[in-house]
């Protein structure tokens, strides 16, 4: 076998060995993993397919695609944490067999297997293959878009490296395909992003042509006619009601701290430098004067790279909401180029700085701290808990979840790793060092999701999941929350249509109307007060800061 298939097959089994056990240790969380959960799940309770729904009214928050995905992983594996998060596990997979194939075109086997490798051991991206969220599959086919368009304007410009491609046109449709259905995986952003950084690219380059408007509108057509077979048809079966809805609460998010998610200006800043750790090291490095690209075409990858990286970092920057993932597609610019600088220490054109050093240092010591003292601080929590002033943290604290000594492991280890590259780096066996300090990490994060995802889970959400799930295979009722945003009580308390047609699921209904089943209720203990004083509510027991009611029922079915 020629080396780029024992690589490609190394990644595959990597990715398979890492991301796919474990998916269902630990209940889904809220909001956005469940939320997205119980859109796939109703799917398959209705059979619609075509218009996503949450507690069955119309969700228009984001389009169908992903939630086809689990949908289809839900239809195979039932119903359940596994199958929400088998989707972003395979795409993961898949993710790294794409930055290899990437990689080698552009600059050699060896290349590709640094960047899939360094992709693979930084925190973040790890984690989100290990999880139920939308991003990893939006980001995936963004950045395919963007490749295939660039290759589309090398093989325009003639360059070397695509002799032997596919025609331009052909490119540019590919690009208008990714890109059209990355507005179907999470809206019309895809395409925003896509443009500014063109834009960007253009005027980094002095405004030199270096796109046809005839392979630009190429371009936008295809990815729009891949829209359409969503938005087109969503409108012809129903009118525009779904779709403008969808539309501005696109244009919300962007000009508005939505659901309260605020946050700093340098707030992506810290998130990628940290949860991009350790690639955002030495991808800092190469934002200074590397040695010179040997191909026309690397040079350009550069440009497009820190194009893509400073478009998305600024343009999330300026939004209003300030979720951690949304800068995530700057994972692959930044992984390039730590890439980039990771092949130059190798080959000993580039030396490794003492600043990087210190930062690596600096940046695995916080990791380390954090995953040692959380273990001590836990088994401390209810001595701890009377220093809160919120009262629900305090009930949150009161949690037996319990922090035996293997749970100080990650923390350890992460130590270990430190210790070794280091020494291996003094030496200059980067060949050592390299696959030390990226492979301990995705090591470290996966030890560190099996010590404390479920614990942390059992602090902040797990009794009233727990609530719910008894209640869904005990009793046929409602179930809601008060005083607080959940989507909990859908997907764990299996949410059925309403049968009834005097029956609503909107809380004033469910809390003083007529209902014809019991309607129980979760609330957090400082709003407990409120239920406490509406008749006919009984409180049936509190943990860990929740607190559970029963309405029993008032009309006859």
């Amino acid at each position: 076998m020629k080396q780029p298939a024992h690589s490609a097959i190394l990644l595959f089994l990597l990715g398979a060995l890492f991301y796919l056990p474990f998916l269902g240790g630990v209940h889904l969380f809220d909001w956005d993993e469940i939320n997205f959960a119980e859109i796939s799940r109703e799917m398959l309770v209705t059979g619609e397919f075509f218009r996503p729904n949450i507690s069955f009214s119309p969700f228009w928050e984001k389009p169908p695609m992903f939630f086809w995905f689990q949908a289809a992983a839900m239809s195979v594996f039932g119903v359940g944490e596994y199958a929400a998060r088998l989707p972003n596990a395979l795409i993961g997979i898949a993710t790294l067999l794409v930055l290899f194939a990437i990689g080698k075109k552009l600059q050699g086997s060896r290349f590709g297997l640094i960047w899939a490798g360094v992709y693979f051991g930084s925190v973040l991206p790890f984690l989100y293959f290990k999880s139920g969220i939308i991003d990893p599959l939006f980001n995936l086919l963004i950045f395919s878009g963007i490749y295939f368009f660039i290759l589309s304007t090398w093989k325009r410009a003639g360059m070397r490296i695509m002799q032997n491609s596919l025609p331009a046109p052909t490119l540019m449709i590919l690009s208008g395909v990714m890109i059209g259905l990355a507005m179907l995986t999470k809206g019309q952003a895809g395409y925003l992003i896509v443009v500014l950084t063109i834009f960007v690219y253009w005027v980094s380059r002095r405004l030199a042509r270096f796109v046809s408007v005839s392979q630009f509108v190429l371009f936008t057509i295809t990815a729009v006619l891949v829209t359409l077979l969503w938005y087109g048809l969503e409108t012809w079966r129903n009118g525009p009601w779904f779709v403008s809805e969808f539309v501005r609460y696109q244009i919300r998010l962007f000009s508005t701290p939505d659901a309260g998610h605020g946050g700093f200006p340098g707030y992506h800043v810290v998130v990628l430098l940290f949860g991009v750790f350790p690639a955002s090291v030495f991808a800092l490095r190469a934002f200074g004067r590397l040695p010179a690209a040997k191909e026309l075409h690397e040079i350009d990858t550069r440009r497009w790279m820190k194009v893509l990286f400073w478009v998305v970092l600024i343009l999330f920057s300026v939004v209003k909401s300030k979720i951690v993932h949304y800068s995530s597609l700057c994972y692959f610019p930044i992984t390039w180029l730590a890439a980039v600088v990771i092949e130059y220490i190798i080959d000993g054109r580039l030396q490794m700085s003492r600043w990087m050093k210190l930062l690596l240092g600096f940046i695995a010591g916080l990791f380390i701290v954090a995953t040692i003292a959380l273990p001590l601080l836990g088994a401390q929590a209810e001595a701890l808990a009377p220093l809160f002033d919120d009262p629900f943290a305090r009930g949150n604290l009161e949690a037996d979840v319990g922090w035996p000594p293997t749970t100080l492991v990650p923390g350890i280890f992460l130590t270990m790793v430190m210790a070794v590259f280091f020494v291996f780096a003094a030496k200059k066996r980067w060949r050592v060092a390299f696959p030390v300090l990226f492979g301990g990490t995705a090591i470290f994060v996966m030890l560190s999701l099996i010590a404390f995802i479920g614990r942390i889970e059992g602090y902040s959400q797990r009794a009233a999941v727990e609530f719910f799930e008894q209640v869904a295979a005990e009793t046929d009722s409602y179930q809601t929350v008060y005083g607080y945003k959940s989507y909990a009580h859908l997907f764990y308390g299996k949410r059925k249509p309403v049968s009834n047609p005097e029956a609503t699921f909107q809380n004033d209904h469910l809390l003083y109307g007529d209902i014809d089943k019991d309607v129980y209720i979760a609330t957090k203990v400082h709003k407990a007060q409120d239920l406490r004083a509406l008749p006919g509510m009984t409180e049936l027991y509190s943990k860990n800061g929740f607190v559970f009611f029963l309405r029993k029922k008032t009309a006859s079915r």
